[in-house]
């Protein structure tokens, strides 16, 4: 999904996994920036069709959209929770458009890591052992408490009905992708029962931003407070990209 504008700052937006890029239809809506909400490859097909991709597929899916989207203005990465892996990658290929990148709540694993990598080690153990016998797609019970425990039923209901199974290798494939030398934001949330506080602290860590800003929600602020996160962008954009 691409929307246009005049402005010279272009957003690309990553969601998470799981996921669809119309996640973010409520952040980008009124924005005076072009926005391309990224789409990660297979997603109409079964799980069967895209069991095999690695993460470089997901990426490569990415950089196409982005490349047919058009040259003519300077890009700024917006990225949540499992799409931060991706977007270091991402950042890598487009180097010479670069302008910034936000991450939302997102993993940002060391050089040679993987979102596996990130996780304290008995978690790690835990969620390699989940993925090798009960695959991608939590419980319906663990999505509600986890990515959703602070959305309203009905939004909450959304997400268990459209969650899509991702590929196994996003999880454990390793980036050879450095934090990129550009204008960094962390959106921290201060709710998220995901990736917890905690653990975003040391995201934080490693993305070393120029600034980090607070957002008391959960793990998608894009659907419990769309408002407060296209105010983060719009100030990252006319205060640290000027």
């Amino acid at each position: 999904m691409v929307k246009q504008s005049a402005q010279k700052i272009g957003f690309v937006f990553i969601n998470g996994a799981g996921l669809e890029g119309l996640v973010w239809s409520k952040v980008v809506e009124g924005f005076e920036h072009p926005c391309l909400l990224a789409e990660f490859p297979q997603r109409k097909g079964s799980f069967d069709s895209r069991s095999d991709l690695s993460l470089e597929d997901y990426v490569t899916q990415m950089k196409r959209q982005v490349d047919e989207w058009g040259t003519h203005h300077n890009i700024v990465i917006v990225a949540h929770s499992l799409g931060g892996v991706f977007a270091l990658r991402l950042a890598s290929l487009i180097q010479d458009r670069l302008a910034g990148i936000v991450a939302v709540g997102a993993a940002i694993p060391k050089r040679g890591g993987s979102f596996i990598s990130i996780l304290p080690v008995a978690q790690r153990i835990l969620m390699s052992v989940i993925l090798r016998t009960l695959g991608t797609k939590p419980p319906e019970s663990s999505i509600r408490s986890g990515l959703c425990n602070d959305l309203l039923p009905d939004q909450a209901t959304d997400i268990v009905n459209g969650f899509i199974p991702e590929a196994v290798r996003i999880y454990t494939d390793r980036i050879n992708a450095p934090v990129p030398n550009v204008p960094k934001l962390y959106v921290k949330l201060n709710k998220d029962k995901e990736l917890s506080p905690s653990l975003q602290d040391k995201m934080i860590s490693t993305f070393a931003p120029q600034s980090v800003r607070n957002l008391n929600t959960g793990h998608l602020p894009m659907i419990s407070n769309p408002e407060g996160l296209r105010t983060i962008l719009l100030d990252f954009v006319t205060k640290e990209l000027r």
